[in-house]
């Protein structure tokens, strides 16, 4: 499988230039970082608990990976996930083609509909609505990256001829990744994207998503999984079950711990690694 690494990068953590070329020199495939604008006071996790303070002083993903990409060569570099309903999605597309071309076509743009209800209307977003909200985003993009004088006239998304450059170096555009574990975001792999990253997954179901995509005329869908860092060996079932990349966590933290947590990854997943 191929092996990558997600991680907040924050103001109090090891520095993203460093923790590129940290990932690239150790033989990871791929480098993610994670999104939140900001946590309103009071808020708790998905599971209810106090939520770490990676949450709310992660630097802004796109400027993170262009400074990745400034610092590496071939590592691919991706948003797992960027919040796209809370964002406008001329200015994402603007940021992410500009990563795409820093890098030399290296982005994967992984995105999801969110889960902290009050973030979201902080930015104007209606929860009940961002599903749909995200589907007309991702369809805008495509619109955006693959022609000259782009339009797109939706419930939630409108806007007139316009031009945007840069255009992504990779064609069509950059992998669209779609986060999250339920059965919408399945459908909107299938309808809008180019891959899978589910919060959580068992080898059954990445069987199961595997069996729907092909059924859907998505065979060339990506499946990615969490990484168990604890549990290395489960790459084999997941690789068996049809999933094509593991993506681990790494807490944030100073740039010495980072890079021994890093060295002992490298070396727990290595003989797993395509």
């Amino acid at each position: 499988m191929k092996i990558g690494v997600l991680s907040f990068v924050t103001d109090e953590g090891i520095r993203p230039g460093a923790l590129a070329r940290a990932v690239e020199e150790r033989g990871f495939e791929s480098l993610f970082v994670a999104e939140h604008s900001h946590i309103p006071v009071g808020s708790a996790g998905p599971d209810g608990g106090e939520l770490a303070r990676p949450y709310y002083r992660s630097l802004d993903p796109f400027v993170t990976l262009a400074a990745a990409a400034a610092a590496t060569s071939t590592l691919r570099l991706g948003t797992a996930v960027a919040l796209l309903v809370q964002r406008d999605v001329l200015h994402t597309a603007k940021e992410a083609a500009s990563v795409d071309v820093l890098s030399g076509g290296r982005l994967i743009l992984g995105v999801g509909a969110g889960w902290l209800r009050q973030e979201m209307r902080h930015h104007g977003t209606d929860p009940r609505t961002r599903g749909r909200l995200l589907d007309e985003q991702l369809a805008a993009l495509k619109e955006i990256w693959t022609r000259d004088e782009a339009e797109f006239h939706g419930e939630f998304v409108d806007f007139g001829p316009l031009h945007m450059w840069p255009k992504p170096v990779q064609r069509p555009h950059p992998p669209l990744w779609i986060g999250g574990g339920s059965e919408a975001s399945l459908r909107r792999v299938a309808a809008h994207g180019d891959g899978w990253f589910p919060v959580s997954a068992t080898p059954e179901d990445i069987r199961r998503a595997r069996a729907e995509l092909d059924a859907a005329g998505r065979a060339d869908a990506v499946l990615t999984v969490p990484g168990d860092a604890a549990e290395p060996a489960s790459l084999e079932r997941f690789a068996e079950a049809g999933a094509e990349r593991a993506v681990f966590m790494v807490d944030t933290a100073p740039e010495d711990a980072t890079l021994r947590t890093l060295d002992r990854l490298a070396e727990s997943t290595a003989p797993y690694r395509d």
